[in-house]
């Protein structure tokens, strides 16, 4: 059976997404791009809600810049070869291959992903990561934490949820940027 993966990035106090502004400094270098590629490589799916699926469409034609790093271009061809589900009830198509959407999350049917699929499951988005906590179906975090106390957003773990993690992995960067994966006890 495979896992599901929620990761995304966060500010130190928490927010995958500011009020305002953006969550700081710590996960544009090259090291922690190359990391992230080398950690979701393995990734067969990709669950996004609408506006995380409109952020992450860029991969599909990044290639077409001038001068992109290999590094970039690795993850991008990765990105690529992964199914992609996003959830939305106003998006009418999608601009990349190997994506469909769906109007609804149902958490049986992501469960049936996960028991059918060879490859690991990752979702992304914190209102989607949410619905996915609440029906207890995430096995492993994925915390990339900037270097920045935001003050308020949108939270990476939903209030009123009670977990109790394993830290299975951290790892610093050069940047200030810290990874920590947790997996569910």
């Amino acid at each position: 059976m495979a896992k599901l993966i929620y990761s995304m990035i966060t500010s130190l106090d928490g927010y995958a997404e500011a009020a305002e502004g953006d969550l700081g400094t710590g996960a544009e270098d090259e090291e922690v791009h190359t990391f992230i590629g080398d950690v979701f490589r393995h990734v067969g799916t990709f669950l996004y809600g609408r506006r995380m699926y409109e952020t992450m469409v860029f991969w599909e034609t990044v290639h077409t810049k001038p001068d992109v790093p290999p590094h970039i271009l690795q993850y991008a061809d990765d990105w690529k070869a992964a199914e992609k589900v996003v959830y939305s009830t106003t998006l009418e198509s999608v601009s990349s291959a190997k994506t469909r959407i769906e109007r609804t999350f149902d958490p049986d049917v992501v469960r049936k992903l996960k028991a059918d699929s060879d490859h690991d499951l990752s979702i992304d988005g914190p209102n989607l990561a949410a619905q996915a906590i609440a029906a207890g179906l995430v096995d492993e975090y994925h915390l990339f934490m900037t270097t920045s106390v935001v003050g308020g957003g949108k939270r990476f773990f939903p209030d009123g949820v009670r977990l109790d993690l394993d830290l299975v992995e951290q790892r610093a960067f050069d940047s200030g940027l810290i990874y920590a994966r947790y997996q569910t006890r």
